[in-house]
């Protein structure tokens, strides 16, 4: 199933009642009264269980905001890029109702006649969502009020200023702890349990770690290391547990890809917690089916910049490779990292119940590249929408534990062989050698991430590098890009495949031509005019031009060729400003105390 069902009494139980804010001075009142309703263990569990909010595979489409994809998609920060953004245009991100059913709880959970143990695994379930939350805002405005019970509507704290990011990250850090200390290991399928619990500890303490080293407007950089110990205590843990293991079942060539296309989440020792579907147990109510969206018919298409970060199967680097930025579709998929081949469509795909290799379609606004992570290849609708996601898995706390190791200096050969060369060993790949990491660094990595110093400069970057192709697709790139102070990245325009000219190509590797680039003075032919190739199949034709002239794919130098261009809206990310978001300007007029910073109106 979906979720656990969120049943009407707890429906009733945590609806607001109306008043003149929308904010916190709506709480959950008398529905139900909380003498009468919190008394056993299953009233508790009723309520926790209709907090679940977990990502689904809708996740795979979180990459938009960064620079991993091109979108067509009315995205946030492209729009604050190319705009003129203020408070009054940019309104997201203000609502504070999930807060107020989590303190509601708190606040009386304790009335439940059970046993100790039992009340403080709830509890510590409700923190482990606050911390959540407020991570989300953190992560957004930096400085916000922290609350931490439910608030009357005449209660003078609905008017209290922010409160700085340390207080509130330190109250997330104590919510954690309890939660770590309280979940029980054994719970319902598809609830966090101990270990997602620490999991989410691992994932903001090294968020929150970086963010504050490689951010000196916050002027917080001497209080780095603390969190990046308690991202490596949280994930030395998973890892000593032994209930978890990289996924290797399936071979280097589909193992990686059983992550993100299986309907079973048990049998996949990786997953620490998914969020599952039944299609049919369900009726249609509950839906995966996601193919329609990430196939490249949407908003979304892969950029040639994540493209080039894969390395080659034996270690070398791609960009290295003289003209490497003028070669064919083909040519990009030779000899690369295996996970290359089972997160974009390459050439020789096929797609369910097709005789003939996939060709991949050529539009405006689109780079050529598709994406096959979270697409299900099959006909069956019943399949395709039974798909879990894997909301943690253990590859991502073998990074952290990389990451915040190496980001203290304290990083050995040891460290790496039990955390990234495990991951990569599952395709193949060389492991890292942190002495040659560090003595051969990858320029275009330099030049990336320009704030990264000190002896292992070379190893964090390939850590880097490493995140962003294990999680390629999975909707963190925008998170990792924002507390490493890499907004820069997100000016460049994505591109896309890189044809020299006019001309016929072959995209699907067998060395015959599948399409044909024509002037935008052409007409395409009907298709008995067209020409076949060798197989006596037609060609695909695409009239190519510049930006904005009428043909179906534009060219970075129109007829003469170039890589294929998905917009020309200059883009300007300005620092420290667009790391963050302005505080609604309607709130800010409900409640004068609260302040712009970092240069919002």
């Amino acid at each position: 199933m979906k979720k656990l069902t969120k049943y009407i009494a707890i429906g009733m139980l945590i609806v607001g009642s109306s008043c003149k804010k929308d904010f916190l001075n709506r709480y959950p009142q008398d529905t139900v009264s909380p003498d009468l309703f919190f008394k056993s263990e299953t009233d508790l569990s009723l309520y926790i269980n209709g907090l679940l909010d977990l990502p689904g595979t809708w996740q795979y489409l979180g990459d938009q905001s960064s620079d991993n994809t091109a979108t067509t998609g009315s995205i946030e920060i492209k729009n604050i890029m190319i705009g003129t953004p203020t408070s009054q245009t940019i309104t997201g991100g203000w609502d504070w109702s999930r807060l107020r059913n989590i303190n509601y709880f708190l606040d009386n959970y304790s009335k439940a006649a059970v046993p100790q143990e039992t009340k403080d695994h709830y509890a510590g379930l409700a923190r482990y969502y606050r911390a959540a939350f407020y991570f989300g805002k953190i992560s957004r405005f930096s400085d916000v009020p922290w609350y931490g019970k439910t608030l009357q509507p005449e209660d003078p704290a609905l008017y209290k200023a922010r409160d700085p990011r340390a207080l509130v990250v330190d109250s997330m850090m104590a919510d954690l702890s309890f939660a770590v200390n309280h979940i029980r290991e054994k719970v319902p399928v598809g609830t966090p349990n101990v270990w997602a619990a620490k999991m989410l500890f691992a994932r903001i303490a090294l968020y929150e770690a970086t963010f504050r080293r490689y951010h000196p407007e916050l002027n917080l950089q001497s209080t780095a290391d603390r969190f990046l110990d308690s991202a490596v205590a949280q994930t030395k843990d998973i890892m000593a547990s032994g209930k978890f293991a990289i996924y290797t079942d399936q071979g280097p060539t589909k193992s990686y890809a059983a992550l993100f296309a299986s309907q079973d989440a048990s049998k996949i020792s990786e997953v620490i917690l998914a969020d599952s579907y039944d299609y049919a147990k369900s009726n249609g109510a509950s839906n995966s089916n996601i193919n329609g969206y990430v196939f490249g018919d949407y908003e979304q298409s892969p950029s040639r910049d994540l493209v080039q970060t894969y390395l080659m199967k034996d270690g070398s680097r791609f960009t290295d490779i003289p003209g490497y930025d003028k070669f064919l579709f083909t040519q990009e998929f030779q000899n690369r990292d295996p996970r290359m081949a089972q997160t974009l469509v390459y050439p020789g795909f096929k797609r369910s119940n097709d005789t003939r290799p996939y060709n991949q379609r050529l539009n405006k606004n689109f780079t050529g590249y598709h994406q096959l992570k979270g697409y299900f290849n099959t006909t069956d609708n019943v399949a395709a929408g039974s798909m879990f996601f894997p909301v943690y898995r253990y590859a991502e706390a073998l990074l952290i534990y990389a990451e915040a190791l190496a980001e203290k200096g304290n990083l050995t050969q040891s460290d790496l062989d039990k955390s990234v060369n495990l991951i990569r060993a599952r395709v193949g790949m060389p492991a890292i050698d942190l002495v040659g990491s560090n003595a051969n660094i990858d320029p275009v990595l330099m030049a990336q991430y320009p704030d990264v110093s000190g002896p292992l400069k070379g190893t964090i970057l390939e850590i880097r590098r490493e995140r962003r192709v294990e999680f390629a697709l999975e909707g963190y790139r925008y998170d990792d890009l924002m507390r490493w102070h890499a907004g820069k990245l997100l000016q460049k325009i994505p591109e896309g495949m890189y044809f020299p000219g006019l001309g016929k190509y072959d995209v699907t590797g067998d060395g015959i031509e599948d399409i044909m680039l024509i002037d935008k003075s052409q007409d395409i032919p009907a298709d008995a005019d067209k020409v076949k190739n060798s197989l006596g199949i037609n060609l695909d034709y695409y009239k190519a031009g510049s930006f904005g002239d009428d043909v179906t794919v534009y060219l970075k130098n129109g007829a003469a060729g170039g890589t294929i261009v998905t917009e020309t809206n200059i883009r300007t990310f300005q620092e420290p400003k667009y790391y963050y978001r302005p505080i609604p300007f309607n709130q800010v007029a409900l409640n004068p105390n609260l302040k712009q910073i970092f240069g919002w109106e």
